[in-house]
This record gives structure tokens, sequence and C-alpha cells, in this order.
């Protein structure tokens, strides 16, 4: 047994890393993976290496400059000659108008965002999409996310209520890493996103439901919340009153 992974193995460790094996593909990696050493240090290299591409610091914020140009050029009254022709009368009235308002409000309660959530939480049944840590103790899954966001998520075991912690991963929406917590409920599945998000008393509308997946948005301690599954409506909503009074007990943290 040589210390280098099998050659004919190289493509699909990255395949599987990636969610691009089928269930078939995947069980047959996995029971290489459990007689082949080189091939599961070298699974595990590439795990490492992922987790290290997605650190915040190595991700480059558009210039604000860019920003504030591109609104300026969607609302002004008077735009240059090429622009005018691109955008044309009324119709690019609109244009501009929607794209002024994206710009502003990135974080509305608009389609992309609903589509986005929907995408990811589809991505997630994937096979090996669901969980970058699984494991149901609270205990591993919060200090998970220790040093790769800029804020620790609070993960309350909600077994008692009947929604079962499976794990969490990292994630990307609206071009910002979130912490996600995996939960279930029979046989459904809950994805919890979290990100930071402004303090405020104001209570936040839910998000409209998008291709039959219910979507329950709340924040609370500077955190927003997105819980997006396809529970019924009102399960959904019980788990996220469980999460809160969860947090607010004190008992993720003991």
């Amino acid at each position: 047994m040589t210390d280098a992974a099998c050659p004919d193995r190289i493509l699909a460790l990255h395949a599987m890393l990636d969610g691009e094996l089928d269930a078939i593909g995947v069980i047959g990696l996995e029971d290489h993976l459990r007689l082949c050493p080189a091939c599961r240090r070298e699974f595990d290299r590439l795990d490492r290496l992922r987790g290290l591409l997605r650190a915040p610091e190595l991700r480059d914020a558009a210039p604000k400059a860019l920003s504030a140009r591109t609104v300026r050029l969607a609302v002004s009254a008077r735009p240059s000659q090429p622009v005018r022709a691109w955008l044309g009368g009324a119709f690019g009235g609109a244009i501009a108008a929607s794209l002024a308002f994206w710009l502003i409000t990135p974080g509305a309660e608009g389609p992309a965002l609903r589509q986005a959530l929907v995408d990811s939480h589809i991505r997630s049944l994937q096979a090996g999409h669901l969980t970058d840590v699984s494991v149901s103790d609270r205990h591993v899954v919060k200090p998970w996310f220790n040093g790769r966001l800029a804020f620790a998520p609070p993960v309350p075991d909600l077994s008692a209520d009947g929604f079962a912690l499976s794990g969490g991963r990292l994630d990307v929406i609206e071009g910002h890493d979130v912490a996600v917590l995996v939960y279930r409920r029979h046989l459904h599945t809950i994805n919890l996103f979290v990100r930071s998000g402004p303090s405020s008393s104001a209570a936040w509308r839910d998000v409209p439901p998008q291709a039959g997946f219910g979507i329950k948005r709340w924040q609370m301690d500077g955190l927003e919340f997105l819980a997006v599954s396809d529970l019924d409506p009102a399960d959904l909503a019980h788990f996220s009153d469980a999460f809160v009074r969860g947090v607010r007990s004190g008992h993720p943290e003991r």
C-alpha cells in the first residue's frame, strides 16, 4: 500500500465533496474509503482545504464606490446616450427602478432571496451536501462554527419538541457566508439559515412560500434566522417558537 491515493479515485473524491456523485457512486466510494487509508487521508485533506477556502477573509467584497455608481446610473434622470439607448423609455425606467431597489435593499423578502434559500435547501438533500459536521450533540455543533464565521449561532436542543438536531454546515446566501443548522422532524428536513442581521424590536415578516417549501423568518440577538422545509406551516411555526424558547431558556449554553 503506497501513501498516494489511488489515481483512478481522485476525480471521484472531488465529485463526492462537491455533491456530484449519485447515491450508488457515494456508496461505492464510501466502501473504498473504509478499505483504503491513502484515499481516506486524501479525502480528509481535500475536505479541510475546502473548509479553509470558505474562510470569510478570502472573499472580496465589491467596492462601495461601484455599488454607489451603479445606483446613480440606474436612477439617473439623464443617463448617458449608450445607457439611454439600452434602457429605452418606460421599460428602461422600470428596469432602472427595480435595479435601484435591489441594490439599496439586497436583503428584502424578494424572489431572489426565496429562490436562493430553496435552491440551497434542495442541494442539501443531495448526497454529501446536508452537513459539514454530522452529529446530534449541540456541544459539538456549536463550537464547530468557531473561527469559521464572525458570529456564534445558538444551537438549542429541541428533541423534547420533536425536532432532532442532525448537524450543521456553512453555506452562502446573497454573497455572504451563513451558518446552517439542520434539524429533522420525522422524515422532514429543516434547514435553518443563520446570518448577521440588524438588531430591531420590529417584527419581521415571514417570507412567502417558494416552490412548495415554507420559509419562516425571525430575528433575535442581532441575528437573522430563516427556516426552510416542506413541513406543514403550523409545524414550521412550532419549530420557530421552540427554537426561540430553547435559546431564551439558556439551556444551549450548559
